[in-house]
């Protein structure tokens, strides 16, 4: 018994041991430099959020079953198509209908005639959306006006199947996906050739990567025109030879590797049970023990019938039965520390911990002081 168990938490370690090396030997390999492309943003250049409300129709019984919010729009609708309907009418007798709210995400620039993707949310009671289509739906930004419309079928990307004792479910059914659903009519506009200055905005703020991908720049157009405002901002002046073609200096600033540099940190999940490790976390020469206390109590009431010939007013007891076992394992000290995460990893694999008590002993660590890293529990 015990053997299985610990050859379980092994498996459990050994898969965290292999996500931390991992990352470690890829950040060597990387440790040349990124590009500026991927680890900073141009600023002006983003995603613009747009919404709207719309019907999903088709559905095999699975709409809203009630709501004020869906009879009116279908009346409205409906209106709009030359059929005059009460809306007292509708109440209860549209379940293939469900109200969602549309959104979704119009990168600047994009013109006319260009098509996004779309995500569709149920409001209601609606059971799933599977197997409906979106009917034509506005899609406005926050100063209301419409830059995108959008319809199509629903993807779900799973199913329900459901009888009157047991339903099996795959994925969530109220929220589906219409790709590229949305055509876009109107373009949200930014000037990009007539600027003197841009600003890159650092995707990680640091003080040491906003510094140096500003000497960076400078190093390779061999002019100071770039400065790190912030750890998150770094200004840059277009030279006179790219003024009124800004594309083309963006695209050469963009292309200059950097070598990037981020704080130590260790982040942890504690639903999941994951730990990732970064590469610059050492943990000081410390000795640590580890000991686990495991209380199980089993109850098992017993049901008591009284004897044959028993008094009258005699009845059926039922007495309490409660098993009661405690465990404590034995635990060593062992010294931890490390200047490496490779030398990190070993020396926590020496404790044959699962990687719940591997959380639990790098919060201690972090406590005691041992351990050189922000500690980020999600």
């Amino acid at each position: 018994m015990v053997c299985v168990k610990n050859l379980i938490n092994t498996k459990k370690l050994t898969s965290i041991v292999f996500l931390i090396s991992f990352l470690f030997y890829f950040s060597i390999e990387n440790s040349s430099g990124e590009r500026i492309k991927d680890i900073a943003n141009w600023a002006g250049i983003r995603d613009n959020q747009l919404i709207g409300y719309g019907l999903v129709v088709g559905l095999n019984g699975t709409g809203d079953k009630d709501g004020t919010y869906l009879y009116q729009p279908i009346a409205n609708m409906l209106s709009r198509m030359g059929v005059t309907v009460n809306v007292k009418d509708l109440k209860g007798k549209v379940k293939n209908v469900a109200a969602v709210m549309v959104t979704a995400k119009l990168p600047t620039n994009l013109k006319p005639g260009a098509q996004i993707d779309v995500q569709v949310s149920s409001i209601g009671d609606a059971k799933s959306l599977q197997g409906g289509t979106l009917l034509l739906t506005p899609l406005t930004g926050p100063d209301g006006e419409v830059y995108a419309l959008a319809q199509g079928p629903i993807s779900i990307g799973g199913f329900i199947a459901a009888g009157r004792a047991a339903q099996a479910v795959k994925n969530h059914q109220n929220v589906g996906y219409i790709p590229q659903g949305a055509v876009v009519e109107k373009t949200v506009p930014v000037q990009l050739n007539g600027k003197n200055e841009l600003q890159l905005l650092l995707q990680f703020p640091d003080i040491t990567t906003a510094s140096n991908i500003a000497e960076r720049i400078n190093e390779r157009f061999k002019t100071s025109i770039a400065k790190a405002n912030d750890p998150s901002t770094v200004f840059i002046s277009v030279p006179q030879n790219f003024r009124g073609n800004v594309l083309d200096f963006m695209a050469e600033v963009e292309k200059i590797e950097v070598k990037t540099d981020l704080p130590a940190r260790v982040v942890i999940n504690e639903r999941t049970g994951t730990i990732v490790i970064g590469s610059n976390v050492k943990i000081a020469s410390t000795a640590l023990a580890h000991g686990g206390l495991t209380i199980t109590i089993k109850e098992t009431p017993e049901v008591i019938q009284p004897p044959p010939f028993a008094p009258r007013g005699a009845q059926t007891e039922i007495v309490p039965r409660t098993d009661l076992k405690v465990e404590e394992k034995q635990a060593s000290l062992v010294e931890v520390q490390g200047s490496t995460v490779g030398e990190l990893v070993k020396a926590l694999n020496t404790l044959g911990v699962t990687p719940k008590d591997l959380i639990s002993i790098l919060q201690a660590l972090k406590t005691s002081g041992a351990l050189k890293a922000d500690l980020v529990i999600m």
